[in-house]
């Protein structure tokens, strides 16, 4: 049985932080078949991972638009390959393995046209694809109107992250009540407030009071991880008695179900 983690959360709140430090986490606890899709068009989360990263989902999918002939719909020197078998192929190519994680990034957004179809396709790879891990961590765009593109699978646990301010609290409420709009089931959903110095002001827990999702946890801001980010280093090297790292240990062990034998 897959367990399924989706992050949200406006831009720049520290998602693909918190995203592979949960990975690193999991892998600590002895997880060591983990699915990361990298669902943000920035595609860093590889760089946070200490991974290569040489195709997207986004490039595959252009790449098979322009060989599509548009008088019979079949692929230009393809022949006798529909479209689900190339994306197939394709994705199981660009799929970047590593120790205990795997790494799928969906890359640029898309161009002008219909990629209905093509969504749909993609979608459903990608979640028979994922059925084969116990752990499958979408590292989301800002907010969550993709997230139900992206997958048709349960979301076991969602993180709305966001930063220590009111008007990114506020924000994070606005992406959370948007949960029940979608066309997946969320069954848990927390709030993570990252980078905080200190206590939180009473302003800003006022607002984390007024959130709809209960408190997942507090990530304390942490110079190393400034640091580890200019110098283009993995943040899954960040030592065991990093303030992050044990703040997300400890938020994991509270937020996500404790894995049945078998």
């Amino acid at each position: 049985m897959t367990t399924t983690i989706a992050l949200a959360g406006k831009g720049g709140t520290g998602k693909t932080t918190v995203a592979s430090l949960v990975i690193k986490t999991l892998i600590a606890q002895g997880a060591d078949n983990i699915l990361a899709i990298d669902a943000d068009p920035s595609a860093n989360l590889n760089l946070a991972l200490g991974l290569p990263l040489e195709q997207t989902i986004g490039d595959i999918r252009e790449d098979m638009l322009d060989q599509v002939n548009p008088m019979n719909g079949n692929l230009n020197g393809r022949p006798g390959m529909n479209k689900f078998d190339y994306l197939d192929y394709e994705i199981e190519y660009a799929l970047v393995e590593g120790d205990h994680v795997d790494l799928l990034a969906m890359g640029r957004p898309e161009g002008p046209g219909c990629y209905c179809a093509v969504n749909h396709i993609l979608r459903d790879i990608i979640d028979r694809l994922g059925r084969s891990y116990d752990y499958v961590i979408i590292d989301n765009e800002a907010g969550m109107e993709h997230l139900s593109r992206r997958t048709t699978r349960d979301v076991d646990v969602l993180y709305v992250v966001t930063d220590p301010t009111v008007r990114g609290v506020v924000a994070a409420n606005r992406i959370a009540g948007m949960r029940d709009e979608m066309d997946i089931n969320i069954k848990n959903a927390y709030l993570i407030v990252n980078r905080v110095a200190g206590e939180l002001t009473p302003a800003l827990q006022e607002a984390v009071d007024q959130v709809g999702i209960p408190l997942g946890g507090i990530i304390p801001a942490d110079p190393q991880v400034t640091s580890m980010d200019a110098n283009g280093q993995a943040l899954v090297n960040l030592p065991p008695d990093s303030v992050i790292v044990q703040a997300i240990e400890s938020i994991v062990q509270q937020t996500v179900p404790a894995r049945q034998p078998g």
